[in-house]
């Protein structure tokens, strides 16, 4: 770990809309360089591997999804650690369920990050395929924006390559995973 920050893509991409959080953290890892340093991680859906993660960095950014049903397609909310332990974080899916149980958790320990998470409304997180649903896709930019201020908060500077990969690319590579490209990151 180089970094005293970590984004952390969140999500299953085999279910539609579930994997944004994981493409948000391939597509910052490849289209950015960062000053000071900045660690992405392949969240994925981690449960207790979340945990050291949360107690090695001083900030953790979390990009997921909410599946918080009030809210309508494309809503993205950035909620602090202590408003989910307030409210007892989201838990309608796994992911949202182990992620705030790993930060009750790493609350009560000698050390826990500040955690914020970029969530955004999903449309489908239920169709089994690796892909983003038309109606989350109109809002990429911005859900992408939101992160980009939150490293800001945390004094990071994200700036993009001359050359970038689109979100297309990267469901490619979560689609078809190689050995070049690993399962994703």
């Amino acid at each position: 770990m180089d970094a005293n920050v970590a984004l952390i893509g969140s999500g299953n991409p085999f279910f539609s809309d579930e994997g944004i959080g994981l493409y948000a953290g391939k597509y910052f890892k490849d289209n950015f360089t960062y000053a000071p340093a900045l660690d992405i991680v392949d969240g994925g859906t981690l449960g207790f591997a979340l945990m050291p993660l949360l107690q090695a960095y001083e900030y953790v950014i979390i990009a997921n999804t909410s599946s918080e049903g009030t809210r309508n397609v494309g809503t993205i909310t950035v909620m602090k650690g202590e408003e989910l332990l307030s409210h007892q974080g989201i838990k309608k899916t796994a992911n949202e369920v182990e992620i705030t149980e790993m930060l009750q958790i790493c609350s009560m320990a000698h050390h826990c990050a500040q955690v914020t998470m970029v969530s955004i409304v999903p449309e489908d997180i239920l169709s089994v395929c690796v892909n983003v649903s038309p109606a989350l896709r109109t809002h990429w930019e911005n859900y992408l924006q939101m992160i980009v201020q939150q490293l800001a908060q945390c004094g990071i500077t994200a700036t993009p390559k001359n050359e970038r990969m689109d979100l297309d690319a990267i469901i490619e590579q979560f689609a078809n995973p190689s050995i070049e490209h690993g399962k994703g990151f």
